[in-house]
C-alpha cells in the first residue's frame, strides 16, 4: 500500500490553467484566434457545433482572464473583433502542441488510417 507522502502533489497553477484551457469550446476559439481575429459571427462559423450563448460566455471569461480582447470599431454599423492578447499569443506554442498530436493520434472517421482497417464481417439480421 502506498504512504500518503507518495501520492503527487498536483501544481495548483497547472490544475487552473488546464481547467481554463480545456473547458468545452476555448481550445477551439484559442486555435482560431490564433490564425487572425475575428468578429463574433465568424468565430461561430469556424467553430463547429457552437451555440451563440456558448461562444459569448467562453468570450467573456477569456477576456476576464486577460487572455482575449474585445474591441468595438466605431463604425456604422458599429463592429465588434475579438483577438489574443499578449498572454493569449503565448499559449500558441501549446496548441501548436496539441494540434501536432492530434495530427499523429486522433483519426477522424473518413480518414486513410480508418478506411485502410480490415472491414468488419457483417451480422445476419
Amino acid at each position: 500500500m502506498r504512504e500518503p507522502r507518495d501520492i503527487p502533489t498536483l501544481c495548483p497553477r497547472f490544475h487552473r490553467a488546464s481547467e481554463l484551457i480545456g473547458r468545452r469550446w476555448t481550445g477551439a476559439i484559442l486555435y482560431v484566434l490564433l490564425k487572425t481575429r475575428c468578429r463574433f459571427a465568424t468565430l461561430r462559423a469556424a467553430v463547429p457545433g457552437i451555440t451563440d450563448r456558448m461562444l459569448s460566455e467562453r468570450l467573456q471569461e477569456l477576456e476576464g482572464q486577460g487572455i482575449v480582447q474585445r474591441t468595438v470599431v466605431p463604425e456604422t454599423p458599429v463592429r465588434v473583433e475579438y483577438a489574443l492578447t499578449k498572454k493569449g499569443r503565448e499559449l500558441a506554442a501549446a496548441i501548436e502542441a496539441i494540434a501536432g498530436w492530434a495530427e499523429r493520434w486522433i483519426a477522424l472517421p473518413d480518414s486513410p488510417a480508418r478506411r485502410s482497417a480490415k472491414p468488419r464481417a457483417r451480422r445476419s439480421a
